[in-house]
This record gives C-alpha cells, sequence and structure tokens, in this order.
C-alpha cells in the first residue's frame, strides 16, 4: 500500500466573515478542518487576525452548489415577458418625485 493512498486529507471548508453587525458575509476563503469546531477555530486565527470580525460561516466545499455560468440567461434574464416587474402601473406621489 501506498503511503499516499493511506493518508486522508481533511474536508475543504468555505469560510465567510461578516466584518460589521448588520453587514453581508463575505467570502474569504477555504481550509481544511477535520470538523466544523475545528474549521470555525482555524477560520478565526487565519482570517480574522486584526479582530475585524463578528460572525464566522464555514461550510464544507461539497456541501455548496452552484448555478453554471452557462445558464446565465434562464436565471439572470431581466424577463421583459414578466411586464408585473417593471414600474408602470402605478404614479409617484408628488412628495417622491425625484426618484
Amino acid at each position: 500500500m501506498n503511503i499516499a493512498q493511506d493518508k486522508k486529507e481533511w474536508p475543504l471548508w468555505e469560510v465567510f466573515i461578516r466584518s460589521k453587525a448588520g453587514l453581508d458575509h463575505k467570502h474569504c476563503g477555504s481550509l481544511h478542518a477535520c470538523d466544523a469546531a475545528m474549521a470555525i477555530q482555524m477560520a478565526r486565527d487565519v482570517y480574522t487576525r486584526r479582530q475585524e470580525g463578528t460572525s464566522i460561516w464555514v461550510v464544507k466545499s461539497e456541501q455548496i452548489v452552484a448555478s453554471d455560468p452557462g445558464d446565465k440567461d434562464m436565471y439572470f434574464d431581466p424577463a421583459q415577458d414578466k411586464v408585473y416587474r417593471h414600474p408602470s402601473f402605478y404614479q409617484l406621489p408628488q412628495a417622491v418625485n425625484h426618484m
């Protein structure tokens, strides 16, 4: 048996940090850890050295599902056939006419 085959690599985790309360979590990197608790501790040590974070999320990379960039139009097309999404069915009050 090859030694490389015997060694198993820890799962890959994606790290998201919220810098201030009320802001979005931002993806800041990835790391390998044996479990979620270790991933959070390692994320804190690696990505929040200057105490800039208020919240840490870690997600196993294998659990993230993403759309295919080739399907961009299907997901992000402005949907011209859905006229109810266009702001043309109401009048703005005079108090907010500078929008």
